[in-house]
């Protein structure tokens, strides 16, 4: 519908039933639902995840366990960085590796985590990808964190300037994919930008922006809310992610995002109204490593994709507050 959350991706004619794929990070926001619409779709899907601590396992344990109740889907516990990659690709025509540490603040912490998660993970699993003669396509989902302070808006041949350990490794990582793309092995990197919707992963700010303000308590913001996001709604990720595979486009690096950008003291009045009340923020100084402003040219994903976002961010975080409210009643009725 115009303007609101699209209906579900159908399933395209003549799909082979047999038609296998691998998403790496499949428990995860979105990956999960990536790996439903190609359930959705007919295809067979083997998920792979290593349920990690970057954050609470069990709503990662929680998706996969729906995953597991379809009988195309295969789940794999594994260490992308550690496993028998050959035997999880074999017979596989597409990989979609979602699968990495996020998270900007905690990487200044803990730097090389972010190097086994993001680098040599993905190092590995191109390698493998490259020698394993099945696989015609690898999708990388890179981040719009590879561009730092970039003037606006965001050009995929601009330059690039991470400012964290988490931005570097991404660069990193989608170097290694975008140098293998050959003969052998065509890739793609997504730059996906700030992505949100119901299920969003409890350590992003809009998330914990709703929590709080669903919960009568302080807003904790770093900066002073002028700082601005190019939001993009998770269906309109996972419809481009599914793009990227079918695309004629390889060896490039391809903007994700939705089109608008929001500064946070938009999203807080939008916060009260989705609420009920006014909004109470505890304002703290600039975070180490956050960009001051997000935004994505999106040529190269209309004209190369043809992709481009369909969900306001009004609507998408209306059903994002939704989805949390309903959470909270789930939990006040059974306890935990």
């Amino acid at each position: 519908m115009a303007g609101g959350i699209p209906d579900a991706a159908q399933p395209p004619k003549g799909t082979d039933m047999d038609r296998r794929c691998v998403v790496t990070g499949a428990a995860g926001f979105i990956g999960s639902r990536l790996a439903r619409t190609l359930l959705d779709e007919g295809w067979r899907v083997t998920g792979v995840d290593a349920f990690t601590d970057s954050y609470d396992p069990e709503e990662k344990l929680a998706r996969a366990e729906l995953l597991r109740s379809n009988p195309r889907y295969r789940h794999v516990r594994a260490d992308v960085a550690e496993t028998d990659l050959d035997a999880i690709l074999a017979g596989v025509e597409v990989v979609y590796h979602l699968a990495g540490r996020p998270g900007v603040r905690d990487s200044f912490a803990i730097p090389e985590k972010y190097r086994h998660d993001n680098v040599l993970a993905t190092t590995r699993l191109v390698h493998a990808a490259r020698r394993t003669r099945s696989v015609r396509r690898l999708v990388y989902a890179s981040s719009s964190s590879v561009y730092g302070n970039a003037a606006l808006p965001f050009l995929e041949d601009g330059p690039t300037s991470p400012l964290s350990p988490y931005g570097q490794t991404k660069l990193e990582a989608e170097r290694v994919c975008l140098g293998a793309n050959g003969s052998e092995l065509e890739t793609t990197a997504l730059r996906y930008f700030t992505v949100y919707g119901p299920g969003q992963r409890p350590d992003m700010g809009l998330r914990r922006f709703a929590e709080a303000a669903l919960k009568g308590g302080d807003i904790r913001l770093f900066g002073d809310g002028t700082q601005s996001r190019d939001f993009t709604y998770v269906d309109d990720i996972v419809r481009a992610t599914r793009l990227a595979a079918e695309a004629d486009v390889a060896g490039l690096a391809v903007n994700v995002g939705g089109g608008t950008r929001i500064s946070l003291n938009e999203v807080f009045e939008l916060l009260g109204v989705l609420t009920g009340g006014p909004v109470s923020i505890q304002r703290e100084p600039f975070a180490r490593g956050d960009a001051r402003h997000t935004g994505a040219d999106l040529t190269r994903a209309r004209e190369r994709l043809g992709f481009q976002a369909r969900v306001a961010f009004a609507d998408g975080y209306a059903a994002e507050v939704d989805w949390l409210r309903e959470r909270s009643l789930v939990t006040l009725r059974t306890g935990s």
